[in-house]
């Protein structure tokens, strides 16, 4: 009776929705566990920061209370002098930026003190926490992300996305595009060719999809458009679930040219015509380059009808430490992650 079962496609179906349900149910569970936690961290935080106030309290208050609590619960976890300082500094922090409170509710106590300890300013945390919240990132994900400056990638890209894709896309668009790309996953020569660096990615295509960012999925390499007695080559060829579009990759291991554009151009043209199914939207094109100068791309993008992203690479995890003194004024920065946010609750 088993073995038939085993092999009865309803009885496989119904498995299925039962193990759905589990899951489900397991996760809800943990969940919950979690928002409480973190409630009960917050209150010990605000409780210490009340006492020490009111009172006078100094460091030593803190010691103390780790001594009694472990010897009260012997072989609870949480309760150490360190992170009895880290209840007390969220709180703190999150009691001048409520915004970020929900947020913190829904993700991991380890994460959330990883995003606090890590970043110093609002705007970047509330960006690694709407990630974590809505991708799931591990703690080694997330370490890499905030250590690679993903924040930074995302707000300083370059794209024409504002010219050139409706309203309802662009922002969505400039969420799928990086100023830089870091694959210091490659192992390449002082020196390689374009080809070398294409077959590079290939090779490690996880590790590319991962740093390329969510919802990316690959087509294929030297992708193949018949343009009437003539065939031309995309890089790397990839969709994007999200904006439901062809994502074109050209890879250059120098500067960015002007001339770039036109090639990408006449990319998009051909897969908007020719290779885009029903229900599909424009192709958006991506040049990464080795390095740019952001006034040419500026000024190469502005006659585009065609929605272009110019990012660059390295092979290093190194970023330049001025990074950071480009970004967007914080009301910019806001705005974005409002959208961000609208995106990430859109079902």
């Amino acid at each position: 009776m088993s073995k038939l079962l085993n092999q009865n496609n309803e009885y496989i179906n119904f498995l299925t929705e039962v193990k759905e349900r589990i899951h489900h149910s397991q996760y809800k569970a943990l969940k919950s566990v979690n928002k409480e936690l973190i409630q009960l961290y917050w209150d010990i935080g605000g409780m210490i920061v009340e006492k020490q106030q009111l009172l006078g309290w100094g460091k030593s208050v803190v010691e103390q209370l780790s001594k009694d609590i472990r010897q009260e619960y012997p072989g609870i976890q949480g309760f150490s002098v360190r992170n009895l300082w880290n209840m007390r500094l969220l709180y703190l922090e999150l009691q001048q930026h409520e915004k970020l409170q929900p947020l913190v509710a829904e993700i991991s106590w380890t994460k959330n003190i990883l995003i606090f300890t890590k970043c110093k300013d609002a705007l970047e945390r509330e960006f690694y926490l709407l990630h974590v919240k809505k991708f799931g990132w591990t703690k080694d994900v997330l370490i890499h992300q905030i250590e690679n400056k993903a924040y930074e990638k995302y707000l300083l890209n370059q794209t024409s996305f504002d010219q050139t894709l409706p309203e309802k896309y662009k922002h969505q668009a400039k969420l799928a595009v990086k100023d830089h790309y870091t694959f210091d996953f490659l192992e390449l020569a002082e020196e390689y060719s374009e080809h070398e660096l294409e077959q590079a990615l290939v090779r490690n295509i996880r590790k590319f999809l991962i740093e390329m960012g969510a919802w990316f999925t690959f087509v294929g390499n030297q992708f193949r458009l018949e343009v009437g007695a003539n065939e031309y080559y995309i890089d790397l060829l990839l969709f994007h679930r999200k904006l439901k579009r062809f994502i074109a990759l050209e890879l250059k291991i120098g500067e960015f040219k002007p001339e770039y554009k036109g090639k990408m151009e006449f990319y998009l043209n051909v897969l908007n015509e020719h290779y885009k199914e029903e229900g599909e939207n424009d192709a958006i094109g991506i040049i990464v380059c080795k390095s740019k100068d952001k006034t040419v791309v500026e000024y190469s993008l502005k006659t585009t009808t065609q929605p272009i992203g110019v990012a660059t690479y390295s092979t290093s995890p190194a970023l330049p430490a001025e990074y950071s003194q480009y970004l967007p004024a914080p009301e910019v920065i806001a705005e974005r992650l409002a959208m961000v946010k609208n995106l990430f609750d859109d079902k």
